[in-house]
C-alpha cells in the first residue's frame, strides 16, 4: 500500500506542470472525479525552510480550512474530489504557511454543474472545435487522470464509437459526416470503487477553413512609455471569429503570477488588479475582453512582463506588454527662469489665459485650422468625410430626425464648410446588397456620424453602428461622432461595446438654439470632423435667417433636395 501511494505521488509530481488548470474559473460535472492543483514552480516563497500546505474554501464570506474526508483528499499540491458534488461549488484557495507568514499561492472558482439525466453530456460543459474538411485531426480525451491503466471509451452522439479505447481519436481525413458531439469516458479505480470523468467535444467540420483566433491589445503597443506614479490601464481584447467559444478564457499574468481581482471600491483597490471578463458581440463576430489596472506605476513595474493570455479550443495565444520610463527633457535654464518670473508676476493673467483657453478650446482649434489651411483629408484614399447613420424605418410623426439628417446637416456641412457626406438614402443607388453597401461606404468615410434617438436600436441603422464600432475598435480605421438629436435619459439601450471607445464623442442638438451656423453645436461638430480648408459654394451660402426659414418647412417624401439647396 505504501509503495502504491509513493508511485502515485511520483506520477502526479511529474504530471503537475502539464495538468494543473490555469483558469481562475473552472466548470466540472457532478458525480465525476476532479482535482485542483497548482504549479510547483510557485512554491518559491519557502524554498529553504519547512512549510505547511493548507486548502481553504470560502463559506459565508470566511475562509474555512478543508479537512480530509473519504471524498475530499489533499496530498502534496493536489486537492482531489472523489467525486465532485453540487455542494462543492465555491471559491477555493491554497495557502503556504511557515509559522511566521501565510502566502496565498493560487485561487479558483469551482462551478459544479448538474448532470443531464437524459443525455451523456451537459450542453454547458463542452468545447467546440471547428476544422476544415480534407485535413487530419485528433480529438484528445481529458488529461485529468494521471493513471496509465484507466479504461477509456469514446461515444459519438451518445452512442459507442467504433470500440475506440485510446486517449486520442484520430481522423486521417476529415469529412462533413465526421461532425458530431464526441464524449470520452475515463473509468478510474480508487479504494475499491470505480469513478469516472468525461470530456465532451463538439466537432464541426466545414468545407472552408475557419477563421483563426486573433489577439489584440487595444490602444497600446507592446512597449509603453509611462511615468512613476501614473495610472495605466491595459485593455486586452481577443477575437473568437464567428462562434462564441464557451470555454474561452482570457486573463492577465504578471511574471507568471495571477493578479488580484478588482473590487470596485477605490479605497480597497489593490495596486494592480484585473477586472471581470466581458463577452461581446459586434455584428456576427464574438469578442472577449479584460482590463488590467495599475493604480500607480512603481519602479519595480518597469521590470515586469504583463502577459495577456487567450485560451480557446486547445489554442493558446499571448501578448506581452512592458513598461519603460518616458524620456524627460530638461528645460533650458533661461526658459525656466523666465517662466518662473512670469508665473510669479502675473498669476492672475495665467489663470485667465487658462480659463479662456479651456472655455474656447474648440474656437481656437477651428481658428488654427482656418489660418494654417490644414487638410487631414489629402491623399488618404477616402472618398467621403463622414457617413451619416440615422433612424430610417421607425419615423416620428413630425419626421424631424429625418429632416435633420437629409436637409439641415448637409446644408451646413457641405454647402458652407466644404465637407462631403455619404447619406445612404440620398447617395446610394437602389438595387445593391444592403450589407455590402454599408461596409463599402463606411470604409470610404473618415468619420461615422450617428444621430441617436431612443428608437435607434430598433431600426436597421443599428447594423451601421455595429459596423462602425468594429472598424473603430478592431480595425481602428474610423472615428465615431454621436449626435444626441433628442434628450436621452438612459443609455443602456446602446451596445455595451460602445464603452470600449477611447472617449464618447458626443454633441447635443438643441433645436432653434443650434440652428445658427456660428452656434456651439456646429463648432463642436466641425471640431470632431477631419480638418479641411473651407470651400463654400456661392449658391449654397445661407444666412441664419435662411436656415431657420428652410428648416421650418415640412419635409415630404417627394421633396427635391437639390431644389432646396
Amino acid at each position: 500500500m505504501t509503495l502504491m501511494i509513493f508511485f502515485v505521488m511520483l506520477v502526479m509530481e511529474s504530471a503537475t506542470e502539464k495538468l494543473c488548470p490555469l483558469r481562475a474559473s473552472i466548470d466540472v460535472l457532478e458525480g465525476e472525479y476532479f482535482f485542483l492543483c497548482y504549479l510547483e514552480s510557485r512554491q518559491e516563497h519557502f524554498q529553504e525552510e519547512a512549510y505547511a500546505i493548507n486548502w481553504y474554501k470560502e463559506s459565508a464570506g470566511k475562509q474555512q480550512l478543508i479537512k480530509d474526508t473519504h471524498r475530499i483528499v489533499s496530498q502534496m499540491n493536489f486537492l482531489e474530489f472523489w467525486p465532485a458534488e453540487l455542494s462543492d461549488s465555491g471559491n477555493y484557495s491554497v495557502i503556504h504557511s511557515n509559522g511566521k507568514q501565510n502566502i496565498t499561492i493560487q485561487k479558483w472558482t469551482l462551478n459544479v454543474l448538474e448532470r443531464n439525466k437524459s443525455s451523456c453530456f451537459n450542453e454547458n460543459h463542452l468545447t467546440t472545435e471547428i476544422k476544415s474538411a480534407g485535413t487530419g485531426h485528433s480529438l484528445k480525451c481529458s488529461d485529468l487522470s494521471v493513471y496509465e491503466n484507466d479504461s477509456i471509451t469514446w461515444y459519438k452522439d451518445c452512442k459507442n464509437y467504433e470500440h475506440e479505447t485510446e486517449r486520442e481519436l484520430n481522423f486521417r481525413t476529415l469529412t462533413v459526416q465526421n461532425s458530431g458531439i464526441y464524449t470520452c469516458k475515463i473509468l478510474i479505480s480508487h479504494e475499491g470503487t470505480i469513478y469516472h470523468n468525461t470530456n465532451t467535444i463538439k466537432l464541426v467540420v466545414e468545407e472552408d477553413a475557419p477563421e483563426a483566433f486573433t489577439l489584440e491589445i487595444v490602444g497600446h503597443h507592446e512597449v509603453i512609455e509611462t511615468e512613476i506614479g501614473k495610472e495605466e490601464i491595459f485593455n486586452c481584447t481577443g477575437s473568437l471569429g464567428y462562434y462564441m467559444q464557451e470555454d474561452a478564457s482570457l486573463y492577465w499574468l504578471i511574471n507568471q503570477t495571477f493578479p488580484e481581482q478588482c473590487t470596485g471600491i477605490p479605497e480597497n483597490e489593490p495596486s494592480i488588479c484585473e477586472e471581470e471578463l466581458k463577452k461581446l458581440q459586434l455584428g456576427n463576430k464574438f469578442y472577449i475582453t479584460r482590463l488590467l489596472r495599475i493604480k500607480k506605476v512603481r519602479d519595480e513595474d518597469m521590470h515586469h512582463n504583463f502577459t495577456c493570455m487567450l485560451q480557446a479550443d486547445e489554442t493558446t495565444q499571448i501578448k506581452i506588454v512592458k513598461l519603460k520610463k518616458g524620456k524627460i527633457q530638461d528645460l533650458p535654464v533661461h526658459v525656466f527662469t523666465t517662466g518662473m518670473v512670469l508665473a510669479l508676476l502675473f498669476p492672475l493673467v495665467a489663470v485667465a489665459v487658462v480659463f479662456v483657453f479651456v472655455m474656447f478650446r474648440v474656437d481656437f482649434v477651428l481658428f488654427y485650422r482656418n489660418i494654417c489651411r490644414r487638410d487631414d483629408t489629402a491623399e488618404d484614399g477616402k472618398e467621403y468625410d463622414a457617413f451619416v447613420s440615422y433612424l430610417k424605418d421607425c419615423v416620428s410623426p413630425t419626421e424631424e430626425e429625418r429632416e435633420f439628417a437629409l436637409k439641415i446637416l448637409p446644408m451646413i456641412l457641405e454647402e458652407n464648410f466644404g465637407y462631403k457626406l455619404c447619406i445612404f438614402e440620398r447617395d446610394v443607388f437602389p438595387g445593391g446588397a444592403f450589407v455590402d453597401d454599408i461596409h463599402s461606404f463606411i470604409d470610404k468615410s473618415r468619420r461615422l456620424i450617428i444621430i441617436l434617438s431612443q428608437n435607434y436600436v430598433s431600426d436597421r441603422a443599428i447594423y451601421e453602428l455595429e459596423s462602425g464600432l468594429h472598424k473603430a475598435l478592431v480595425e481602428r480605421k474610423t472615428k465615431i461622432i454621436l449626435i444626441e438629436y433628442m434628450p436621452i435619459s438612459d443609455y443602456n439601450f446602446l451596445p455595451e461595446s460602445l464603452s470600449l471607445l477611447p472617449s464618447k464623442r458626443m454633441v447635443k442638438w438643441k433645436k432653434d438654439k443650434s440652428l445658427p451656423m456660428n452656434s456651439r453645436f456646429w463648432k463642436n461638430l466641425r471640431y470632431l470632423m477631419p480638418a479641411k480648408p473651407i470651400k463654400t459654394k456661392t449658391k449654397g451660402h445661407y444666412s441664419n435667417l435662411d436656415l431657420r426659414s428652410e428648416a421650418s418647412q415640412p419635409w415630404t417624401e417627394g421633396s427635391d433636395f437639390n431644389a432646396i439647396l
